[in-house]
Formats: C-alpha cells, structure tokens, sequence
C-alpha cells in the first residue's frame, strides 16, 4: 500500500471500502467484515493499517505466575510498537459476548499512539471516553467503566472480532460502521474501484439532490446508474 492508496483510505468510510471491494471484484458476496453494532470513540475517526492481533480476557484472574502474565505483556507492547506500518492493533476479548474488562483507555491509547498505530479494534470494552488520546480511534464491542482482571492470553494468532477474521498483517480499514479486512488480491485496484463507485453512484445522487426530483428524473437516472455498473 503506497501513501497515494493511505491518504484516499483515510478520506473515505468503511462502507465505501466495502463497496469498492466489490467493484474491485466484479461481484457481490464479499463477507470479510464485522456484524452487530459497534461502538466508536470519535465518530469521525478512520482507522486504516496491517493487524497487530492480540487476545485478552478479564473476567476471572489469570492462572499463570506473575512473572509468566508480565513477560506475555511486555512481548505484547514490543509487538504492538514494531509492527508494520501503518498498523492498527486488533484485540479479541475472549470472554465476549460477556465481557467486562475495559483494556482501552487513556493509558492505552496514549501508548499505542506513541508506537505509531493508527487505531484500535476490539470486540471487547472502553472506557475514558473524555480522555483517550486525540486521533486514535478505537472502535469497540462496548463501553464499561472497569478493567476487571485483564491480562495478555497470546499474541500474533489469528482472532475474530465481530464475526470478521483477521489474521496478523491483514489489512484492516474501520470507523463508525464497524471494520473491514481489505483481500490483499485487491489492493492494487482499490483506488480505481473508489473512484469508479463514486463516479456511479453520482448518476443518482446529484439528479435526486436536484430541484424538481420525480419519479420519471428517478427512471431515467437509475436507468445510467444500472448501465455504468454493468
């Protein structure tokens, strides 16, 4: 992914990149994304990068001796600040759909922020919501005010998150809507497909945007619409 390809994925949301997966395609049923409602620290934040995966849990204290849970964390935080860049740390909780302990706050933001991340993606909990850190995104299963008993369970292994799979170095595009992960077979066409999408999809809209809109304006638009996508 060149820097042309982050700054047009940072501009547009997650259903766009949806959308354009299947231009790219040429054919409906692309799967690989969330389902189920999804909660967003900044309403406007995107988040786009190759997954740092990762697996927590918080409801019960962990078995293992202390020295065993902070040498897994510290291989965590060391995974998390060398990972490939742009990067996007993606967290399953595994005690969901019952999960309580809140791993992204102000102290984790802000870390993942200074290793250079982009956001972060859970089906687990935050909290802090006045006081992550500004332009890092978290996109999460829910909102919760404690950290319960949250320890690392394992690194760089593949998780899921919502339904969606990720493995490590998945390329990942979220917001508001939830997350996608972008096929690697696609990449190189992603930015024609948003192109070619928009330029479609403004058959419609600026004719229904327009004074004077009816049914025979609709026919006659979605007429072009359905020709430019074949």
């Amino acid at each position: 992914m060149d820097d042309t390809l982050l700054t047009l994925l940072n501009s547009v949301d997650t259903p766009t990149v949806c959308n354009a997966i299947e231009v790219a395609q040429g054919k409906r049923g692309f799967n690989a994304f969330t389902r189920g409602t999804m909660l967003a620290s900044d309403p406007t934040g995107v988040m786009v990068g190759y997954a740092v995966t990762a697996q927590i849990a918080a409801v019960a204290p962990p078995t293992e001796d202390a020295a065993t849970i902070r040498a897994r964390r510290m291989a965590y935080y060391k995974a998390m600040a060398e990972g490939p860049k742009p990067s996007v740390a993606v967290v399953e909780d595994l005690d969901y759909p019952n999960a309580i302990g809140a791993y992204w706050g102000e102290v984790n933001t802000t870390i993942h922020k200074g290793f250079g991340m982009s956001g972060a993606l859970t089906n687990g909990v935050m909290r802090d919501l006045g006081d992550l850190a500004p332009d890092f995104p978290v996109v999460a299963g829910s909102i919760g005010p404690s950290h319960g008993f949250v320890h690392v369970r394992s690194i760089n292994q593949p998780v899921r998150i919502m339904g969606m799979d990720v493995r490590p170095g998945d390329l990942i595009h979220a917001d508001r809507h939830g997350a996608v992960v972008i096929p690697p077979e696609v990449v190189d066409q992603l930015a024609a497909a948003i192109e070619k999408m928009q330029e479609t999809e403004r058959l419609v809209l600026e004719p229904a945007r327009a004074e004077g809109f009816d049914f025979n304006a609709f026919e006659k638009a979605w007429t072009a619409f359905e020709k430019a996508r074949t």
